[in-house]
């Protein structure tokens, strides 16, 4: 996965993440804007992925030749950093003091997760150093909101972010990839384990595998399939709040 572009230059990515103005270059009127260039690499990855993003692709979608592109921004890893910002600021909480903080952190995770689905290019970036944009930072500090003012302490605020967020990343992955596999399977999981079961049972040995036997069986009648995403999504999430709750009220 194309998670990189070289080391990129931070300082000029601030400078584009707070004061984005257009480089007009040699007094020439300029053609594009910083929020067009970012606007078409981020449809881009949205319907390709990033292993096909490109400075020249940008271009092309823009009809524009591919130097243009870096009189805006200097490079794909800045670009990528701008996109991510960019898409950090389609999150919005309202007014993070209503409601429990258990019911806030809940929010903060399946919005996370719907910025994640809508944009899954997002998520072989999460490893990344965030850039500190406005997108990100208001972001970052509207989700500090969920949890402040319940007795933590300020590293352990962004600790239990950190711990929501982390979750939400690998589940919306697996989620993502769950969904990939089954648009390009020959076969559905119903009429895969249809096929596959007869021959299982006839092979397994019942006292050996009794408890795999067992809670396999449960688990399959209750989620009428191999597998239930949305129900494990929210099992860990909720179990995640459990942990987070317990810590909170042994403080």
């Amino acid at each position: 996965m194309a998670t990189s572009a070289g080391p990129g230059d931070p300082v000029r990515t601030l400078e584009l993440l707070w004061d984005a103005r257009p480089h007009s270059g040699l007094g020439r009127k300029p053609e594009l804007s910083l929020d067009r260039v970012v606007s078409a690499a981020i449809e881009l990855a949205d319907a390709d992925g990033l292993d096909n993003l490109s400075m020249r692709r940008v271009a092309e979608r823009l009809g524009v030749g591919t130097m243009s592109l870096y009189r805006y921004v200097p490079g794909k890893t800045e670009m990528l950093d701008i996109m991510v910002d960019r898409v950090s600021a389609e999150i919005r909480y309202g007014d993070g003091s209503r409601g429990r903080w258990r019911a806030r952190l809940e929010q903060v995770a399946r919005a996370n997760r719907a910025l994640f689905e809508r944009h899954p290019w997002l998520l072989p970036l999460f490893p990344r150093r965030p850039p500190l944009g406005p997108g990100v930072i208001a972001k970052y500090n509207a989700e500090l909101g969920a949890v402040a003012g319940i007795g933590l302490t300020d590293v352990e605020m962004d600790s239990v972010l950190t711990l929501v967020l982390e979750y939400v990343h690998g589940a919306t992955a697996n989620l993502v990839e769950r969904r990939k596999f089954a648009a390009h399977a020959e076969h559905g999981d119903d009429q895969w384990w249809s096929t596959l079961a007869p021959h299982l049972e006839r092979l397994l040995d019942h006292r050996r595998y009794a408890l795999a036997i067992r809670v396999g069986t449960a688990a399959t009648t209750h989620y009428n399939g191999v597998h239930d995403a949305e129900h494990a999504f929210e099992f860990g999430l909720q179990r995640v709040i459990d942990g987070i709750e317990s810590f909170v009220n042994g403080k």
